[in-house]
């Protein structure tokens, strides 16, 4: 088994919280190898394409951790409703954490360079439809392809994105809760 990279990572997590918390044309190469604590020479060595390559690992990486989330949440939790409002409560939790410093881990850096950047661009399509086929086979564990539920979770993302900027705005997880609150219901109410 090959060894683990071992700075790769670290400058992937970093560059993800940065890019979140600052955004992307804030956030210099330098701010990222000073908090990982990684040399100059391996940014270069993982990510020959720049900052670039970086940004569409670090959108890889926050949208993997999304879908993660989200079918841990499925499992622990009896059907879609339950779950998304378990995610609502971690959503909240974390931008609280992060006294409204965080937001979405994909939008702030999607916002600014897209669709000028090819790859970013294709990482966040990537994450975007991973976020939305996960939703929908909690929404519809039995038919995940099926435009009802496709739509839902297309509705899910766009409305909790929404809901964490309007968070973030007004420093409440007032506006999480009651989209997921809200979500739930409707989601509930079709299956």
């Amino acid at each position: 088994m090959a060894a683990r990279p071992k700075h790769r990572d670290n400058l992937v997590h970093t560059a993800a919280r940065l890019f979140r918390q600052r955004g992307y044309a804030a956030t210099g190469v330098n701010d990222i190898l000073k908090e990982a604590g990684a040399p100059k020479g391996s940014f270069y060595h993982y990510f020959p394409g720049g900052k670039e390559e970086l940004g569409a690992a670090a959108i890889r990486h926050a949208g993997a951790l999304v879908t993660g989330t989200l079918e841990r949440l499925a499992l622990a939790h009896g059907g879609p409703g339950e779950t998304l409002r378990a995610y609502g409560v971690l959503l909240a939790g974390w931008l609280a954490d992060s006294e409204y410093r965080d937001g979405c881990p994909l939008a702030t850096t999607v916002l600014e360079v897209t669709p000028q950047s090819a790859p970013i661009t294709a990482a966040a399509e990537e994450a975007y439809h991973r976020w939305r086929g996960t939703l929908a086979a909690i929404i519809a564990p039995e038919d995940a392809h099926s435009a009802a539920a496709l739509r839902l979770a297309s509705l899910t993302v766009s409305a909790l994105e929404g809901a964490l900027i309007q968070a973030r705005v007004a420093r409440s997880p007032a506006p999480i809760r009651e989209a997921c609150d809200q979500l739930a219901a409707l989601i509930d109410t079709n299956h």
